[in-house]
């Protein structure tokens, strides 16, 4: 049987699952969401347990053995960005994504499980909401009964709230994953709009691990999977773009356009937050600037940047030196032409400027929540200092602004089959591909053959 028709029929009995209305087991009322999780333990007894070993609770991986770094656990909780930079002081802003309760500071029981929020993957009713500012918290205008009685196998929109909208707003941090992906058509993803699939029938869960590799296990390079895990290396009816499989990955020619959805940052300056600066918008009706956060562009409909990519990459720790005449590289990707796990791969790489210790010379993890958060403040320093002894480093008083990028795989949006990258596109006149910098002799449609293709290196 072919594997997409294999998928298909897994797709239906998954959903069978959850076919019978939870509402025949469960009445309420609840008096707390913990009292929903309760309720949902007395007949999945494993999930709790389960669940507390992903990286969607611990929001980071296992430990493992790093070269240069030595024993390390990597995930959302310790990693810098160059969005809402990072996770300490700032707990109930950022953990408002976090799949529990009451995650409000350093101090979070990960061993509780009555603080697993079960609802926030699992209810259809579209009645339960998080607090924005809440630790995990529910809204106050949540209806748990109605979310509880209508769990089921999670959707586009469970998914979404978190993925879709991290950052502070639709299409923010990722350029092909946004909220339009929830009325998707054919023509902005084949798989979502044309063939009407969840985010689940792809990131498949084993005892509530989800498949899929994002920043942090990226360093561990783990967590992978492909187009190809259903589709044949020979599935085109020209030879010569089946060659293509081994060094160019699908999604550099099935994703010709990234943000095609909806506009998605591709700038953050937080040197100008705080400034008392003109409001204005852009073509999209996209703010240009905010005085807690600074300036932004945003962009829609643009090519991704390519760069070689095995599927891991290193990261920027947290107290790393850095030097503040060059753009730091919050994350370094893996791979080039020599190779042979690497394919060349779409990013959207996000640029932008935010503080650094300018004795120390090392990023700031800033205060930006709360009272004495900088959003309230707009005091650099009194943030950079609460801020960074929160991560075990004393503020040298002095600080400055440092350009950094950041780069986002693309997987997602694939266009119909008929919208794919044309040869011409990369190949002759075409500039999508920049040959040299790919570590290439030159184009190799022009360097070599057909027979070549791909394999035409520098200096070779």
């Amino acid at each position: 049987m072919p594997r997409i028709a294999t998928l298909s029929l897994t797709i239906i009995a998954s959903s069978l699952l959850f076919a019978q209305s939870h509402a025949d087991y469960i009445e309420g009322p609840f008096d707390s969401p913990q009292e929903v999780t309760e309720t949902c333990f007395m007949c999945h007894e494993d999930a709790a347990t389960d669940f507390m070993k992903t990286r969607h609770w611990n929001w980071s991986g296992d430990e493992f053995e790093a070269e240069g770094r030595g024993t390390v656990a990597l995930g959302k909780k310790n990693l810098i960005n160059n969005f809402c930079i990072s996770v300490p002081t700032n707990y109930p802003r950022c953990t408002s994504c976090h799949a529990g309760y009451g995650w409000k500071d350093e101090t979070f029981d990960f061993e509780d499980p009555n603080n697993v929020d079960c609802l926030v993957c699992h209810e259809t009713s579209g009645t339960y909401k998080k607090t924005p500012t809440g630790a995990g918290m529910p809204s106050e205008e949540s209806d748990l009964v109605a979310a509880a009685q209508s769990v089921g196998t999670p959707t586009r929109a469970n998914c979404g709230v978190c993925h879709f909208d991290g950052g502070g707003g639709t299409g923010v941090k990722h350029a092909d994953m946004d909220d339009a992906i929830l009325d998707a058509d054919e023509n902005l993803d084949v798989h979502m709009g044309g063939l009407g699939f969840e985010c689940v029938d792809c990131h498949a869960a084993d005892a509530h691990d989800i498949k899929g590799a994002s920043h942090g296990s990226m360093m561990q390079n783990t967590g992978h999977f492909s187009c190809l895990e259903c589709h044949d290396t020979e599935l085109h009816s020209k030879p010569t773009i089946n060659k293509h499989v081994a060094h160019v990955a699908c999604e550099t020619c099935h994703v010709p356009e990234i943000a095609r959805g909806l506009p998605t940052k591709t700038w953050w300056d937080w040197s100008k937050a705080g400034m008392d600066l003109e409001v204005t918008h852009d073509q999209y009706g996209k703010e240009l600037f905010a005085k807690k956060k600074g300036e932004f562009k945003w962009a829609k409909n643009i090519q991704p940047e390519y760069y070689w990519h095995n599927g891991g990459a290193d990261y920027y720790f947290i107290g790393d030196k850095i030097d503040p005449t060059e753009t730091v590289k919050l994350n370094t990707l893996r791979g080039d032409i020599d190779d042979p796990d690497s394919r060349i791969y779409p990013f959207k790489v996000m640029r932008g400027k935010q503080p650094y210790d300018a004795i120390n010379n090392h990023l700031g993890t800033p205060h930006l929540f709360g009272k004495d958060g900088f959003w309230n403040t707009f005091d650099w320093a009194q943030s950079l200092t609460i801020g960074l002894e929160a991560v075990g480093l004393e503020f040298s008083g002095e600080y400055d602004f440092v350009e950094t990028e950041m780069y986002w795989p693309v997987n997602h949006t694939v266009a119909p089959a008929e919208n794919a990258v044309k040869c011409t596109e990369c190949h002759g006149s075409g500039s999508r591909l920049d040959w040299i910098a790919l570590g290439y002799a030159g184009d190799p449609m022009r360097e070599g053959t057909r027979e070549d293709l791909g394999l035409i290196k520098a200096g070779k």
